[in-house]
C-alpha cells in the first residue's frame, strides 16, 4: 500500500489562484463582459490594500466565474487554460515545489485537490507529476458549451471525503501521509493525514495549526521558515 500526499493548488503550490487568472482573461477576451469585472473589483482592491478579506475576494470571483460560465464553448475555455498555464506554469512556491520532488522520489501517490476547473488544473498538475487531480467538472451539453451545472459539486468541495475516497479506490495508506494546505476549506484533509502542513496560511487555518500543534511553514522573498507552535 503506498503512502499519500494530499496538496491544495492555488496559494499552496501555485503563486496564485488559477480561476482568478481564467476569468481576467475571459474577461479581456470579451468571452465574459467587460462590466463583470466590477462584480469583483470591490472585494479586490480591498484585498490588495489589506483591509479586507482574501476569501471574500475569491469567493467574488467565483460568483462571477458561475453566473457567466453558461453557454461559453469549452474550446474557447480549454484553449484559455492552457495559455494561462503555459505562461505561468513556474510561478510556484519553492517549498512545495521541492517537497513534491521530495515525496515522489519516494514514491507516494500525489494527490492533488483543489477548487479551481479541473481542466485547467489537469494542465497545471501533469508537469508536476501527480498521480491525480480533483476539481470542479463543470458539464457541457451536445454543442460543447457549458451548462452552467458542476457534477459532484457536494464531493469536490469536501476535501476529507475526496481523500477517503482516493484512499479506499488506490489502495493507500494514510500511515505516513502528508498533507499541505493554506486556508481553513484545507482543514478536513488535513485532520486525516499523519503530517499536517499548513503552508503560508490565513489566520484561520494559522490560529487552528496553533491549537493542535501543526506545523507551519511560511515562504516569504527567498526566506523559507518555520513558526513554532503553542502546542
Amino acid at each position: 500500500m503506498r503512502k499519500v500526499a494530499i496538496f491544495d493548488i492555488d496559494g499552496t503550490i501555485f503563486r496564485s489562484s488559477l480561476l482568478i487568472q481564467i476569468v481576467e482573461r475571459l474577461i479581456e477576451e470579451d468571452i465574459f463582459k467587460k462590466t463583470t469585472a466590477q462584480e469583483f473589483a470591490r472585494q479586490k482592491l480591498a484585498w490588495l490594500d489589506r483591509k479586507g478579506d482574501y476569501e471574500a475576494y475569491i469567493m467574488a470571483v467565483v460568483k462571477v466565474f458561475m453566473a457567466n460560465i453558461k453557454g461559453v464553448s469549452y474550446a474557447d475555455f480549454n484553449r484559455i487554460g492552457e495559455e494561462v498555464v503555459a505562461e505561468q506554469k513556474d510561478r510556484v512556491y519553492r517549498f512545495t515545489r521541492e517537497l513534491i520532488k521530495e515525496y515522489k522520489k519516494k514514491g507516494y501517490f500525489l494527490l492533488a485537490i483543489s477548487h479551481s476547473p479541473k481542466g485547467v488544473l489537469d494542465h497545471f498538475c501533469k508537469r508536476l507529476g501527480f498521480n491525480k487531480v480533483y476539481g470542479l467538472f463543470y458539464e457541457t451539453g451536445p454543442s460543447e458549451r457549458f451548462t452552467g451545472k458542476v457534477a459532484e459539486e457536494a464531493f469536490i468541495f469536501n476535501k476529507a471525503s475526496v481523500l477517503k475516497h482516493t484512499v479506499s479506490k488506490e489502495w493507500l495508506t494514510l500511515k505516513g501521509s502528508v498533507g499541505v494546505g493554506d486556508t481553513e476549506s484545507d482543514i478536513p484533509f488535513l485532520e486525516l493525514v499523519e503530517n499536517p502542513i499548513c503552508f503560508n496560511p490565513n489566520a484561520k487555518l494559522y490560529a487552528h495549526a496553533r491549537r493542535n500543534g501543526w506545523r507551519v511553514v511560511v515562504e516569504r522573498k527567498d526566506v523559507v521558515y518555520e513558526i513554532e507552535s503553542s502546542r
